[in-house]
């Protein structure tokens, strides 16, 4: 009895031994299948970098005002008697806006002007008289005075009749009126805006680094979110760097006769700079930014490449870009011209990494070899567990 458990422990240790040890085995065969096998090249997009002509920018975001624009007020309150605008009309400089009630006011103006005539009649008098030698100077000096102050009252109530009457300061454009006849209004009271949008002007900052750049005449570019474009010059540059931004303040001025833009609008400012020449720039799509700086992937011979079979690898280039325009990017440093530049599908690569041209890029460039054929990596590894399970089952 005792030897039969002896015998039966004994053979169910072979089998657990066995069994571990091919699972060992199978595991290690597996690993050094994967790790010997060569890893397939990645399709990838590319292009060949070109120097040529390039015009640098600086852009920014802008805010649109009017050259000329303000918010017409009043000097004085009263009640509204009559409005002699609508929304949107043009108007001329010194055109009649709003009348308020004067007719206190026309009233004073009628005794002041009676109180003047009769002052100025006696300074007359007394003059003709003192030339007679009837009267004293002293006389003909009180009326002189009377007169003056008479004169003086005229003009202060015609001030206040001026205050009751709102005219256009310049010409243009009138918004929507805020009040209505009868409304009775204080002073400070907003009527409707006026601006002057036959010319505009753009505020809008750029780095301080960026300022030396810059000078009064560049001419700039405007894209608003609608799709609206024009251009302007530059007119001012601030001289003070705010130091909590370290922005300065820039101003550009541009034509609006069609209308295009509005007071208030958002823009992108695009600042055009001198010309350069053999200047190599790429897709935005090429660079790739990360934390250590940004980088491209170049197409370069594999190390193992021959002539017969020729074989092609990512190589990581670390760049320093410039200034961007539309959907190119300056590469300042780091790419030469002819280096063939991956633009679609860096997320998959690292350094030297086998890759392959798509497309019509394939013919253009060196022809790959033949490739050999590839059985699928799920196959053959099913293949291969299949073979030792079999192993195992004719053990």
């Amino acid at each position: 009895m005792i030897k039969r458990l002896i015998i039966a422990v004994l053979l169910l240790a072979i089998a657990v031994g066995g069994v571990v040890g091919f699972n060992k085995f199978r595991d290690q065969a597996i690993t050094d299948f994967f790790a010997n096998r060569p890893t397939p090249a990645l399709p990838v997009d590319t292009v060949v970098a070109e120097a040529g002509p390039w015009t640098p920018t600086l852009e920014a975001i802008g805010t649109i005002y009017s050259r000329r624009g303000i918010d017409l007020a009043f000097e004085t309150g009263g009640v509204v008697r009559e409005i002699g605008f609508e929304a949107n009309d043009r108007v001329e400089k010194g055109q009649m806006l709003v009348r308020i009630d004067d007719e206190i006011q026309q009233a004073d103006l009628a005794a002041a002007q009676a109180s003047l005539h009769l002052a100025q009649q006696t300074l007359e008098r007394a003059e003709s008289l003192g030339n007679r030698g009837i009267t004293a100077t002293a006389s003909i000096e009180e009326a002189e005075a009377a007169a003056n102050s008479a004169l003086a009252q005229m003009q202060r109530i015609e001030a206040i009749l001026d205050q009751k009457v709102l005219e256009a300061p310049f010409a243009g454009e009138i918004g929507i009126p805020e009040i209505e006849v009868g409304q009775f209004v204080t002073v400070g009271s907003t009527v409707a805006t006026l601006q002057d949008t036959d010319m505009l002007r753009v505020d809008f900052s750029l780095p301080e680094q960026e300022l030396a750049q810059i000078d009064i005449g560049q001419s700039v570019t405007l894209a608003g979110e609608s799709g609206t474009t024009g251009s302007g010059i530059i007119t001012a540059i601030e001289p003070r760097i705010d130091p909590a931004t370290r922005l300065v303040k820039v101003r550009a001025e541009l034509e609006n006769e069609d209308k295009v833009f509005r007071p208030g609008q958002f823009v992108r400012v695009r600042v055009t700079l001198p010309d350069m020449e053999n200047v190599v720039a790429l897709p935005q799509t090429a660079v790739v930014t990360s934390l250590y700086g940004d980088y491209v992937y170049s197409v370069v011979p594999a190390e193992n490449s021959t002539q017969e079979e020729p074989q092609l690898m990512a190589k990581q280039i670390f760049v320093q870009t410039g200034s961007r325009q539309d959907n190119l990017v300056e590469i300042v440093e780091g790419v030469s011209a002819g280096d063939r530049i991956v633009v679609a599908g860096q997320n998959r690569l690292s350094n030297g990494l086998p890759v392959k041209l798509s497309g019509a890029e394939a013919s253009e460039a060196s022809p790959d070899p033949a490739p050999e054929p590839e059985a699928d990596e799920d196959s053959d590894t099913n293949a291969f567990i299949g073979a030792g399970r079999a192993a195992e089952a004719t053990e």
